[in-house]
């Protein structure tokens, strides 16, 4: 990748750096380590980019349970991260793993530690608001609003459903509910959502209440495959570009690239290849939060071929992927276009997209 890029990009890191282990093969000392050994691996190959990282599930000993309070994981990153990221940013990091920082005037980051409403979480499971990010959130993205600034929101686990288990959201429901209702209120400040967590590829729309699309959230696969004992599926690894709109910062497309490792381990070495550009992949104009409902809605009508190929794309073209429909594929659907409880449960239980969905915007 490094030699794709320009001075003028920046990398969105989106965490989990120890590998997924039992607790006892690891230690807080183990965790800093490692996230310092890839820090240091993406400094070597980027030196003259900016990197925004967030902290995943795995950034912790043991893993999920990150506190509302200031710890060593959170005061070692910010040491880490001092060559990327400003007095302003280390402070909330060091104090409750979140952060925002000024990209370029008019386009800010701001890097949430959603692990605090990921359900695991035993540290957290009780607290309204724990360490006071939502609190920060909403006032950040005032005060962004105020500057005339777009944001884009990175963190590990993302918001809304999981697109592979039913009435599952990624964090906790009342967590979640509390999200989309603040990214709705201020879907004129948010330019973009970029999350990792479930090492699978899949996209989501925000809409209004009344139906109309606000923004557009990417879920990015992980460069390390998983694989859950029931799932019939793995990923390959990939990495992936975004080209955005310089005046608005609307995301307008993607660049995936990946690793068959089916390929790779026969041959013994590694052929990272472009794996789609989205916009061609589904004929669209680009990926404002339109075209994506569009998509969505498509999903939904024959012929499937759409679909197949974004259930493709999900794995990464794994090769043992299989087929993906009935209750699979409306999952996927509903996941696509509902973000939030109520809409949601009417798309699963309804076995199609609501109809308070308005095609107007479409």
């Amino acid at each position: 990748m490094a030699p794709l890029t320009r001075p003028q990009d920046f990398i969105i890191w989106t965490g989990d750096s120890p590998p997924h282990v039992p607790a006892d093969e690891l230690s807080t000392d183990a965790v800093v380590q490692l996230i310092g050994n890839m820090t240091q691996t993406i400094r070597q190959h980027f030196p003259k980019l900016t990197v925004f990282p967030a902290l995943g599930n795995h950034d912790y000993w043991p893993q999920d349970q990150m506190p509302s309070s200031p710890n060593a994981i959170y005061q070692a990153a910010a040491q880490l991260w001092k060559p990327w990221l400003q007095p302003d940013a280390l402070r909330t990091l060091s104090r409750g793993g979140f952060y925002s920082q000024l990209v370029k005037p008019g386009l800010r980051v701001l890097s949430l530690n959603t692990i605090l409403y990921y359900g695991p979480d035993r540290a957290t499971e009780n607290a309204t608001d724990p360490a006071g990010q939502f609190q920060w959130l909403e006032a950040t993205l005032r005060d962004a609003a105020r500057r005339r600034e777009k944001v884009y929101v990175i963190a590990h686990v993302p918001v809304g459903y999981l697109p592979y288990a039913r009435n599952t959201p990624a964090v906790r429901e009342r967590h979640n509910e509390r999200l989309v209702a603040i990214f709705r209120a201020h879907g004129a400040v948010i330019a973009g959502h970029f999350y990792g967590h479930t090492h699978r590829d899949s996209v989501m729309v925000l809409l209004d209440r009344r139906g109309k699309p606000l923004t557009s959230l990417f879920v990015s696969p992980a460069v390390t495959p998983l694989k859950h004992a029931e799932e019939p599926y793995s990923n390959n690894p990939a990495l992936r570009a975004y080209l955005y709109d310089a005046g608005d910062y609307a995301v307008l497309d993607v660049w995936q690239y990946f690793l068959n490792l089916t390929e790779a381990n026969e041959k013994q070495r590694a052929d990272w290849r472009l794996e789609y550009i989205m916009t061609e992949a589904f004929g669209l104009r680009d990926l404002r939060p339109p075209r994506l409902l569009r998509l969505g809605l498509g999903f939904l009508l024959p012929p499937a071929d759409a679909f197949r190929r974004y259930f493709a794309h999900f794995m990464v073209s794994y090769d043992g992927g299989g087929v993906c429909e009935g209750e699979c594929k409306l999952l996927q659907v509903c996941a696509v276009m509902h973000l939030d409880r109520r809409a949601y449960s009417r798309c699963v239980a309804g076995g199609r997209s609501p109809p308070h969905i308005d095609t107007q915007y479409v």
